[in-house]
């Protein structure tokens, strides 16, 4: 069968990956053609576009490349016309997926979505119209069942799945020898995916480093955004450089070496937890972004580690929490062992929540067998 997918940013195209694959054990005769990144193509999908070409975040961005963003729906409607696929699957990415699922229930494609929108932290009204355009929704998240079912909306609860990503992660023994660290204690530095917030938040991360001179610090490099990139970032800050440095597309591999880490919010901040390492959650989104946000959201938290708990395991420092003073007091607290010992109880919890390994594999078999269920009548 023919399989359309959409996934428009990093973490998509990794879930997105392992989702192929599920659906090609699942199905031998699978064919795929896919918005994701090199992940996807790699695991064996025909690229249609690229996730860098995607990434706009928040209200006012969004607003500012409108045109852009119109024109990507424009050429997924037809492209998708063009394939003629037995199924599109959506995997998060709610803003543009959920037009294209309205748009592709309305032309007669089985419709189905893996990584749910995060409708529970706000437009839980929207749950209305994912009932109408979305055949099957694979949930990820252990209190997103419960959720659904207030709207009488059955869905599929697969577990996370990181579970699978984290757990096989290689240890990298040479990670240090490799880069040219020291024998210092690492401090992960995770500023995001997207230009707009690794500029925002690499800044401030950056500011506080040479409050640390006993500890090296490594920022986690995109996969989608070039090292000159970060580089003018750096040569901004003008940081010691015997004291930061950066690693490209090794984010995982740096989480295994670090002792601790600052994250912008988002799977990142779940990412972490998985690993074991202490951590501050920060977010500065632009001003008129955040206040928009901040009148919708539903939520106590905003990192998924604190969701999942539904208690603060680690702190989050949201917009004008977000600055030098309380970043480095908040560094500094990750190093007391009484507090690590707190955050790593949390993690347990998280870990026992998420269920068992093989998410993309159960919604990869869950999606074939819907199918075939759908042609024998």
């Amino acid at each position: 069968m023919k399989y359309y997918i959409i996934a428009g940013e990093a973490s998509g195209d990794l879930h997105g990956s392992n989702l192929i694959k599920g659906l090609r054990e699942a199905d031998p005769q699978a064919e795929c053609r896919a918005w994701g990144g090199d992940l996807m193509e790699a695991a064996g999908a025909e690229l249609a576009k690229h996730y860098r070409d995607l990434a706009f975040m928040g209200f006012a961005e969004v607003a500012m490349n409108l045109r852009t963003i119109l024109g990507n729906i424009k050429f997924c409607r037809q492209d998708i016309l063009r394939y003629q696929p037995d199924a599109l699957i959506l995997i998060d990415y709610p803003g543009f997926n959920l037009r294209i699922a309205k748009w592709a229930k309305a032309q007669g494609f089985r419709v189905y979505y893996y990584i749910s929108p995060q409708l529970w932290a706000w437009h839980s009204s929207r749950v209305h119209g994912i009932k109408a355009s979305v055949d099957r929704l694979f949930v990820i998240l252990p209190f997103e069942e419960d959720f659904y079912r207030q709207y009488d909306y059955e869905v599929d609860f697969v577990g996370h799945p990181l579970m699978d990503v984290v757990d096989d992660i290689p240890e990298a023994e040479n990670f240090r020898r490799d880069h040219h660290l020291d024998n210092r204690p690492i401090v992960a530095l995770l500023p995001g995916s997207r230009k707009q917030e690794i500029e925002r938040m690499l800044e401030v991360m950056l500011e506080i480093t040479p409050g640390f001179p006993d500890y090296q610090f490594v920022i986690a490099g995109a996969p989608a955004q070039p090292q000159s990139f970060y580089q003018k970032i750096l040569d901004k800050a003008r940081p010691d450089t015997t004291q930061v440095k950066l690693v490209n597309n090794q984010t995982y591999a740096l989480l295994r070496h670090a002792g601790a880490a600052l994250v912008t919010s988002g799977t990142a901040t779940l990412e972490t937890a998985l690993f074991g390492v202490p951590q501050v959650v920060c977010y500065r989104g632009g001003r008129l972004s955040y206040l928009i946000a901040r009148r919708l959201v539903q939520v106590d938290f905003i990192a998924l580690a604190n969701l999942i708990a539904e208690r603060e395991v680690v702190r989050e420092l949201i917009q004008d929490e977000y600055n030098a003073g309380n970043l480095k007091a908040e560094l500094s607290r990750l190093f007391e062992p009484e507090h690590r010992q707190r955050i790593r109880e949390g993690y347990a919890l998280i870990r026992e929540r998420l269920g068992r390994p093989g998410a993309s594999r159960r919604a990869a078999e869950l999606i074939v067998g819907y199918l075939r269920q759908d042609r024998t009548g």
